[in-house]
């Protein structure tokens, strides 16, 4: 069995990529609580994110000073929180020295997490747009129709015989 640098054997499944793909999730749903119910006694969220990711949505002066990558907090001010699973992406309202900015964060662009009030934290790799493992689709199976004349198979053929008694 052939064995990586890490000294885990090598896996045709992507199982490093399933796993992060769950966390990436339990931050999705961490977000969609936010939404929802608010910020619950002292949790707050840090929530750090490729700046040049594809669809991300930040105002020039913020990527002028944060061309790569970028933390934000989301604890007291901040508005308009929403999750939108059909872009795979978040967006919320934050002030940046007194500017009021819309970010949109797609879900791939996401690096880290953290709770510090619960002491949770979380690191990602970035997904690139190609790579991003789709949600299976699954296909209704076909309706039968109604106008169709039942087939009966005789089993005979299959049963067992049994020998005649002497």
């Amino acid at each position: 069995m052939d064995e990586t640098d890490s000294g885990q054997p090598d896996s045709l499944l992507p199982y490093v990529a399933w796993t992060e793909e769950a966390l990436r999730h339990v931050v999705i749903r961490a977000l969609e609580y936010m939404v929802a119910h608010g910020l619950p006694g002292e949790h707050h969220f840090y929530l750090t994110f490729h700046t040049d990711y594809p669809g991300v949505v930040v105002p020039p002066r913020l990527l002028a000073r944060y061309p790569q990558e970028m933390t934000i907090v989301l604890q007291h001010q901040f508005w308009n929180p929403k999750v939108d699973h059909v872009a795979g992406q978040f967006s919320v309202g934050l002030s940046f020295g007194g500017v009021d900015s819309v970010l949109v964060i797609p879900f791939g662009a996401m690096t880290g997490f953290a709770d510090p009030h619960a002491q949770f934290q979380l690191q990602f790799e970035v997904i690139e747009p190609e790579q991003e493992i789709p949600e299976p689709e699954y296909e209704d199976a076909p309706e039968p129709t109604p106008d169709a004349t039942p087939q009966v198979v005789s089993l005979d053929a299959f049963r067992r015989r049994t020998p005649p008694k002497e």
